[in-house]
């Protein structure tokens, strides 16, 4: 990973692209929300991809994408959730390329409603991988989180969960197309919805203060750009059964806090349910099966797979005990740097 003016760039280890992407058909859960709709610009700008299928269960949210431009002739909305497979099985007909992103995701809300979580986390998952395979979909790639890593809440858990399911799911591909999962696991995104730097903004621009869970408080953090562009060439890289973890800048929130308003007074609430002071990308039990592929890392599978030795053949093992935490991250970035791409009047998108 390479710092940049803008943000981070994730270096291909090949300079091939292992798919043509203009003749294919990808299909994006959760295709409504912050990420979606920015793989959405990355795929129509720089890929051209014969078609994009929106999949979300929200047909306000689609009308609302669909009228603020994304009405481009290679887009599809189709309406259905994650936790229904026969649908999931429809809307996967003919596609080459699934990237699952919807979740259940904020954290208060999944501790509250922790049986919820598990049907679209966990449920979800199952529901994408039986979909994926019976329609010999050719690649299917998730998203998780640093919040997966040691698990301390709900929605890390069964994130978790959903990460084992698609690193196993490669032994049930047989046959020709062969159906390949992988995972990519990354901290915060900067300016996404549910983020925290919207809500600073509104409180700033609000009430005229700001609250803070806890001063020593640290999170990994991505623009939405990066984070993309990250998944974008996860798929062109994966063999199946591996979790790519970018090299990520940390900084704490409150150094954040101080940059979004200088001048505004900080409330200090505590941590909330199932929240982490500092957040974790690799554990100490990880590293034994984490390699160091100099721009980023690769998480392989518990089960042994032969698909994976390119890895193991281009990568280097991490020392023994190896923890990869925001606390202790090499790169403590600079908020002024960090917010860079949003500051001081540049929209955070939506």
């Amino acid at each position: 990973m390479e710092a940049g003016s803008r943000g981070l760039r994730w270096i291909s280890i090949r300079e091939d692209r292992a798919i043509d992407w203009t003749s294919a058909t990808i299909l994006v859960t959760g295709g409504t929300g912050s990420f979606g709709r920015r793989f959405i610009d990355l795929m129509l700008r720089d890929y051209q991809p014969r078609k994009i299928i929106i999949y979300s269960r929200d047909e306000w949210k689609q009308h609302e994408m669909r009228t603020a431009g994304y009405d481009h002739p290679n887009l599809r909305y189709f309406i259905g959730d994650v936790r229904d497979v026969d649908r999931l099985r429809r809307a996967t007909q003919g596609v080459d390329l699934v990237v699952h992103a919807a979740a259940l995701k904020q954290v208060p809300a999944c501790e509250y409603n922790p049986i919820e979580a598990v049907k679209t986390n966990i449920n979800g998952a199952m529901n994408i991988i039986e979909a994926a395979l019976d329609s010999r979909v050719r690649r299917v790639l998730a998203l998780s989180t640093d919040k997966a890593t040691a698990p301390v809440n709900i929605y890390g858990a069964t994130k978790l969960v959903a990460e084992k399911l698609f690193a196993q799911a490669n032994a049930y591909s047989r046959g020709e197309p062969h159906t390949l999962f992988s995972c990519v696991r990354y901290g915060n995104v900067l300016g996404s919805r549910g983020s925290v730097l919207p809500l600073f903004q509104q409180q700033r621009d609000t009430v005229g203060r700001l609250t803070l869970t806890d001063r020593q408080m640290t999170r990994f953090w991505m623009t939405l750009d990066d984070g993309v562009k990250f998944v974008a060439h996860a798929v062109e890289q994966m063999v199946g059964g591996e979790v790519f973890i970018p090299k990520l800048p940390a900084t704490r929130i409150v150094d954040l806090a101080k940059a979004i308003a200088p001048d505004c007074p900080l409330d200090l609430i505590g941590l909330r349910p199932g929240e982490k002071l500092h957040e974790s990308l690799i554990s100490p039990d990880e590293a034994l099966l984490t390699l160091d592929v100099g721009d980023g890392y690769v998480l392989l599978p518990n089960q042994p797979a032969r698909s994976v030795q390119r890895w193991v053949d281009r990568g280097r093992k991490v020392p023994a005990g190896f923890h990869y935490t925001s606390e202790t991250a090499e790169r403590r970035l600079p908020s002024a740097e960090l917010l860079a791409p949003y500051m001081p009047e540049a929209p955070v998108y939506a």
